[in-house]
């Protein structure tokens, strides 16, 4: 479909500057008029935006996508679908692949996937060491020339700390680059499946602490402090995780944190009933935890929400508590569980919400073409939600491969309309267009 003409009609603008009515004109990748009433070009797409929020895309800094390597639960294509369907126009992609992305090769063919689909930006991230293994560095410097700016081991901690300082500080060399980690001490988790705590102890299983989260953010704040080089924390699960960003923002080190809807909204006691679905790391906290991480996200000590999206086909997902990978379904879901349980209630404003699902998750990936304001000039990345429409969560129905998604039966408020990549409209009337 050409993204030549397009005219968004009928919309309200939100940006976190704040609310516009207005219709957006866009030629070509760029918007090029917003205000009242512009007069449809001939031979323009005009998609109607009556009712609805005219909003920068989306941007999820943690996705798994499983190419190459795991294909039986997700593809670039099918993960792209459901980002573009969830009003994202950018996704990272994490490094957890099979080969992991921690050469040139692997990063250009994840790249290429992406734009073979069409449907979204797919910025790959690359691995800190090769194949995730914790002990050589992969070469920052050629993947950084590919593209890449977040290295992280992600589903991995990097254990060793002198290994995480050469890391920050080959990094630091490079601008913009930041170091993503999985905040988990591996000794403490090892053979844990949930939290420690009520409900493990119920299940008689054993539990990863808050602890082993919190050891390792304040390590690698510490190391982040010694070489001066950038830490993004993957999603935060604990209090002590939100205090111990916000001692460090307030010291000027250059750390930023993420939250899963999941996190947000889920506590343990879902996993009371044994069921894998619920099974996540790190997993789902107590109800303070939950509190706090709510609390940082509106007092903008958590910078952004990011869905930590983690595709697993049904029969993985089928085994016990014990057996079963963790992992959660996010991508079409993300947007709307943000509104109707944070937003709604009053405990994010709207404004707050484009901001930590879009403007800072751009500026953190160094994406420069995202998350920027609904202005003549900006490019046409763009989602257009309903807030008024409410569904009802369907996993047979997902674009995804699988169906693992914890808020299956659950009715959400807020549906993606239209998505806009660079001036193409991929999702029209809530239909992807490929």
């Amino acid at each position: 479909m050409s993204g030549r003409s397009v005219l968004i009609r009928g919309g309200t603008i939100l940006q976190p500057s704040g609310r516009t009515v207005a219709d957006v004109r866009i030629e070509g990748d760029r918007i090029v008029a917003v205000g009242p009433n512009l007069p449809v070009a001939a031979g323009s797409i005009v998609l109607d935006a009556g009712g609805c929020w005219v909003m920068p895309g989306l941007v999820d800094l943690h996705v798994h996508l499983r190419q190459p390597g795991g294909e039986d639960a997700e593809t670039v294509e099918t993960g792209s679908r459901a980002a573009a369907l969830g009003g994202f126009t950018a996704v990272l992609a994490m490094p957890n692949t099979s080969p992991a992305q921690d050469c040139v090769e692997v990063v250009r063919a994840v790249r290429s996937f992406g734009v073979r689909a069409g449907l979204c930006d797919v910025h790959p991230a690359g691995a800190i060491t090769v194949g995730r293994a914790g002990e050589t560095l992969t070469d920052f410097e050629s993947l950084y020339l590919e593209g890449v700016r977040m290295f992280t081991d992600d589903g991995n901690e990097v254990a060793d700390a002198a290994v995480m300082r050469a890391a920050f500080t080959r990094a630091a060399r490079l601008p913009g680059a930041v170091l993503g980690q999985h905040a988990e001490c591996a000794a403490l988790v090892l053979e844990g499946h949930l939290h420690e705590g009520r409900v493990s102890a119920l299940l008689g299983l054993a539990g990863r602490p808050a602890e082993a989260e919190e050891i390792t953010v304040a390590r690698d704040i510490a190391l982040a402090r010694l070489t001066g080089g950038r830490l993004h924390i993957l999603h935060a699960s604990t209090a002590r995780t939100v205090a111990h960003a916000k001692a460090a923002k307030a010291e000027g080190l250059d750390v930023t944190i993420e939250v899963t809807p999941q996190h947000l909204t889920l506590t343990e006691d879902a996993c009371a009933g044994g069921d894998p679905l619920f099974k996540v790391n790190p997993p789902l906290r107590t109800a303070a935890d939950v509190a706090a991480l709510r609390q940082g996200l509106s007092a903008g000590v958590i910078d952004s929400v990011a869905t930590d999206h983690a595709p697993h086909t049904s029969s993985s997902k089928a085994k016990g508590f014990a057996d079963a990978p963790p992992g959660m379904l996010g991508l079409e879901t993300a947007l709307s569980v943000i509104f109707t349980d944070l937003v709604l209630p009053g405990l994010l404003t709207l404004e707050q919400m484009v901001t930590v699902m879009s403007c800072q998750p751009a500026r953190i990936a160094g994406l420069a073409s995202h998350g920027s304001a609904v202005a003549i000039k900006s490019v046409a990345n763009l989602c257009i939600v309903d807030p008024q429409r409410s569904f009802t969560v369907d996993p047979a129905v997902t674009a995804s491969k699988s169906r693992n998604t914890p808020f299956a039966g659950r009715t959400l408020r807020g549906k993606v309309r239209h998505t806009v990549l660079a001036g193409v409209p991929v999702v029209i009337g809530e239909v992807a267009q490929r």
